[in-house]
């Protein structure tokens, strides 16, 4: 079972976010804190080590502070992991480096020139100690200032995105009827799954006059929020289209011309479906995945997806259904499903499952199971008068 990421797991990834910049300030702030350390240990110790065994104990001193708060930021509870190796290194450093640079023997008295020199060594330790804390300090100020400013402007970007998701989420609402309404002598059936938390696949199911009903299902290009405006669109063009014309290849020619007029730079594959009561179905298409009529393709000689050219003619076909005869209708998402080794669900077995009666949401399901790769569609019409 896939263990889910804990907020130590993420760290080292939002430290990986941090500027470049802000990370070196910070390290360099924390290098300047720590090393008055090393002066607070020379006043401590009377000025008795060289100036060269001060110069080297500071910067062993703040060089290893900056390992230990790297080891921190990095691995948060596990930075013990480093900081037991760094720390046994560390002192053997400064063994070393006494050993290499032995300090002066205690002193029993101090002449005046030995009370000066004692003095001035204070005074530039202290002076010292002071500027690395204002250095190291002023860089955590900097630091602090960006990154809350940085994090303030993460905050406004996620409650712009949580504001066009929720736009998206009722774009979605469109894209998919809550409740399908009747349509008199078909038993009609839906399934959507998008691949994100809005796709581009959409249907529509419009009560048109005399009993018959249209049936819509199309697959923008692209994903995301640019494809579910575009599905927006489409559907508000859908209903009134439909109020003028009742037949299929009219309406679709009609969204072809009005999306070709705004030039959004992608396509759409539509398929319109007309039911009678009678039993005619009407077909047309504009580049869509054929329908299959009990588990075999209706064939279409091809027509181009809407909004590739200025007049196009979608084809149109008519079938008679019978009573028991099932009509299905999918989008691309469901036979390009791909597993883990890039095989494809494929329109055989597609095909199979539409043989063995299996209802949208089997099919959808199976599909998901072998790999869903893209937003998927699946609708049944069942005549059954």
């Amino acid at each position: 079972m896939k263990r889910s990421k804990s907020l130590d797991d993420l760290q080292p990834r939002a430290w990986k976010t941090a500027p470049r910049w802000s990370i070196v300030v910070f390290l360099l702030a924390a290098f300047f804190i720590f090393a008055s350390f090393g002066f607070v240990f020379d006043g401590m110790d009377m000025g008795r080590q060289s100036a060269l065994c001060l110069a080297f104990s500071v910067v062993i001193i703040a060089l290893f502070a900056m390992s230990y708060a790297v080891a921190g930021i990095t691995l948060r509870r596990r930075f013990w992991i480093p900081a037991v190796p760094l720390l046994i290194f560390e002192n053997v450093c400064m063994a070393l480096l006494h050993y290499w640079l032995p300090e002066a023997p205690p002193l029993t008295h101090l002449d005046s020139v030995q009370l000066n020199g004692f003095h001035n060594r204070l005074v530039f330790d202290g002076l010292a100690v002071v500027i690395s804390i204002v250095l190291g300090y002023s860089g955590f100020v900097v630091v602090s200032v960006s990154e809350s400013r940085r994090r303030l402007r993460l905050e406004l970007d996620k409650a712009a995105l949580d504001t066009e998701l929720a736009a998206a989420r009722e774009i979605q609402r469109l894209m998919v009827p809550e409740e399908l309404p009747p349509a008199p002598g078909y038993a009609i059936e839906s399934i959507y799954r998008p691949a994100a938390q809005v796709g581009g696949d959409f249907f529509q199911v419009i009560p048109l006059g005399g009993g018959q009903t249209l049936v819509v299902i199309g697959d923008v290009s692209g994903k995301g929020l640019s494809a579910a405006m575009i599905v927006s669109m489409l559907i508000g063009m859908l209903n009134i289209i439909s109020r003028i014309s009742q037949d299929p290849a009219q309406i679709l020619a009609e969204l072809n011309n009005r999306l070709y007029e705004r030039k959004h730079g992608g396509f759409v594959t539509c398929l319109a479906v007309r039911l009678d009561p009678t039993g005619r179905v009407v077909l047309a298409n504009a580049g869509h995945l054929p329908p299959w009529l009990n588990g075999s393709e209706i064939a279409f000689a091809g027509s181009p997806p809407l909004s590739i050219v200025a007049s196009a003619a979608p084809e149109q076909v008519t079938v008679e259904m019978r009573p028991g005869d099932r009509l299905t209708l999918i989008t691309d998402g469901v036979v390009e499903a791909r597993d883990a080794q890039g095989a494809l669900f494929g329109f055989d077995r597609t095909q199979a499952l539409m043989r063995q009666e299996t209802s949208p949401l089997a099919l959808a399901e199976a599909a998901i199971r072998h790999g869903q790769d893209d937003d998927l569609t699946v609708i049944s019409i069942l005549r059954t008068a």
